[in-house]
């Protein structure tokens, strides 16, 4: 049974104000998930870190040894149901499972493409007799899986695949053929979940094990970052596939490639939180140990702005993914915590709960990466030149972080599909959007005097409220310009995510810190680091926002008509300065004090 709609929240935020009470945030953590996040760092402390040289290097033998201990650990099973084998943990538990193995870098994407993208499809999608061939063996370790999507000519634009498959005259089988590129485990994977037309028409799903006449693996391509995964083409000449190995069905594959890889980028992004957080800790303890011009250059204030800055992204990440796999993990549950029997219902509703924050999923996985890019970089600057010699982790970070923003979807698109889904949402009903735009226009021309502002986060909450009323202003206005022509201005379209983008992140820090405000007065007060890096957060990114919507509005408008968009932007940017180098000096020293990530 599916949730009710009341807490069917994709896209809401940006035209309501939602309770803290409507997210998860890590400190709900129940201890079982604490323990799950405990066993993964004590595998990453005890086997990945005495290794990492190694790992950054391709090698099949070490990375099966780690993939069979990581197996035995449960680590590969958290998204397999427990009557396959698997832990059939929430989606929080996974999260926060991607999370805790990031520091291994290259072999933490081995087990996601494994656990992840290339598990899932047949946990959501798989029929019963394909779940229980394959499901136990991949969550133990047994078999390994691949992801296999991409094509020579065919990247973003997934459904121009070249790769056919025909049925054979005896009805048996499906031949493919055609080639896959860039596909992460494939030389050593062992079941492969493969992408083709059916007749040259019907996009379909197919499960292909490794052995099957035909299949051939290409070598081992020679990559900027990752160097310890493995990554090769695949080649189907006349492959035959049994009937039954068809995932889902013919024709259908585009509601399993979508889905698999918006919960593909929920989990990159979960795995940047793991990221940020370790290069906080290394940049906090490399500055805490440098000494130039006699003082540690901890001390030295722009340093501790670049530590403070970094510790405030891992904040707004954090709190933006746990938020994000609360609401999913809540259609995601069947009711009475039971699992559907039915594979057909079960593919169902997961494909209804993960599209329904697809447009989220898209935002985490752009903020995420981006972020995380700009911190590899600051934290490269603080190391100095010892950054930029290979050898140490920073400079494999900074490789590795770089194709965060191009696969699971590039940046790109998912800038052009998050305005996109939202208006779909929009015309369907799902959201007040239209009339909430046209209610906006007759209160932006009245007077907008600042309330006072007298309690903690008070401020930021209407500055999120004003930022809320801005993208609604700039994209009724482009809606009015373009119409359905929109999606044609890809400019317009890439500010307006850009603002939801930063609408979200801003909501998800403030959320969680009224969270914490509302606790015991014990863990209330624990909040003021809290509560300063909200601060921060909401006043530098509605500095962004002023400027994208300027951007937008000078695109849209001209003239006496742009001169009083211009003035209606004025009257929602007004709020009071915060002073940012003051409280970012506080927070430098929190993370100075600590030499790690601080909340």
């Amino acid at each position: 049974m599916m949730s009710s709609g009341h807490n069917r929240w994709g896209g809401r935020f940006v035209a309501a104000d939602l309770p803290p009470e409507a997210m998860a945030t890590p400190e709900d953590f129940t201890e079982e998930q604490r323990l799950l996040g405990q066993a993964a760092a004590a595998f990453i402390a005890g086997e990945v870190r005495p290794r990492k040289e190694q790992l950054d290097t391709v090698n099949y033998e070490l990375t099966l040894e780690l993939l069979d201990k990581a197996g035995g650990l449960g680590l590969l099973a958290a998204d397999v149901p427990e009557r396959y084998g698997g832990l059939g943990l929430d989606l929080i538990s996974s999260a926060l499972l991607a999370e805790s193995i990031a520091e291994a870098g290259s072999l933490a994407i081995t087990i996601a493409a494994h656990a992840g993208i290339g598990t899932l499809p047949i946990v959501y999608f798989g029929s019963e007799e394909q779940k229980q061939r394959y499901l136990p063996d991949l969550a133990q370790g047994k078999r390994f899986a691949a992801y296999c999507l991409t094509e020579p000519g065919a990247g973003s634009d997934a459904m121009s695949v070249k790769t056919r498959a025909r049925l054979s005259p005896d009805g048996q089988h499906y031949m493919l053929s055609g080639s896959k590129v860039f596909i992460t485990n494939a030389g050593f994977a062992d079941v492969f979940i493969v992408y083709a037309k059916v007749d040259g028409d019907d996009f379909t799903a197919f499960i292909v094990e490794r052995g099957m006449p035909g299949f051939t693996i290409g070598p081992e391509e020679k990559k900027l970052g990752l160097k310890g995964t493995s990554t090769c083409p695949l080649y189907f000449d006349e492959t035959p596939v049994p009937i039954a190995n068809v995932l889902g069905e013919v024709g259908r594959g585009h509601t399993i490639a979508f889905n698999i890889l918006n919960i593909g980028r929920f989990k990159l992004a979960a795995s940047c939180v793991g990221g940020a957080k370790e290069l906080v800790a290394l940049s906090a303890r490399y500055a805490n140990t440098r000494k130039q011009f006699g003082r540690v250059i901890s001390a030295f204030p722009l340093i501790g702005a670049k530590l403070a800055d970094m510790n405030i992204a891992a904040y707004v990440m954090e709190s933006m993914v746990y938020r994000t796999a609360g609401w999913i993990d809540d259609l995601l549950s069947p009711g009475g915590g039971q699992e559907a029997a039915d594979a057909k219902a079960s593919g169902a509703r997961a494909a209804e709960a993960i599209s329904e924050y697809a447009l989220e999923c898209s935002i985490n996985k752009v903020f995420a990466t981006e972020l995380l890019d700009r911190m590899a970089d600051e934290a490269l600057q603080i190391h100095g030149g010892y950054g930029y010699i290979e050898g140490n982790q920073v400079d494999r970070i900074y490789r590795d972080v770089r194709i965060n923003r191009i696969f699971e979807g590039t940046n790109e698109i998912n800038r052009m599909l998050i305005p996109g889904m939202l208006m779909k949402k929009a015309l369907r009903g799902d959201l007040p959007l239209l009339r909430k735009a046209r209610a906006l226009q007759h209160e932006l021309m009245q007077p907008m005097p600042l309330p006072a502002f007298d309690a903690p986060l008070e401020k930021e909450s209407y500055r999120i409220g004003q930022a809320k009323k801005t993208f609604l202003a700039v994209g009724g206005l482009a809606i009015q310009k373009y119409g359905l022509s929109l999606e044609q201005q890809q400019e317009v379209l890439s500010l307006l995510a850009d603002m939801m983008i930063h609408i979200y992140a801003m909501e998800s820090a403030a959320l969680r810190t009224r969270k914490m405000l509302q606790r015991t007065p014990a863990e209330a007060s624990q909040a003021q680091l809290a509560i300063d890096m909200t601060a921060v957060f909401v006043h530098e990114t509605m500095e962004q926002i002023e400027r994208e919507a300027k951007t937008a509005l000078a695109a849209l408008a001209s003239g006496e008509a742009l001169n009083a968009q211009l003035g209606i932007l004025r009257k929602l940017m007004r709020a009071p300065l915060t002073d940012t180098v003051g409280l970012k000096r506080g927070i430098a020293a929190a993370v100075v004090r600590s030499g790690s990530y601080m909340i």
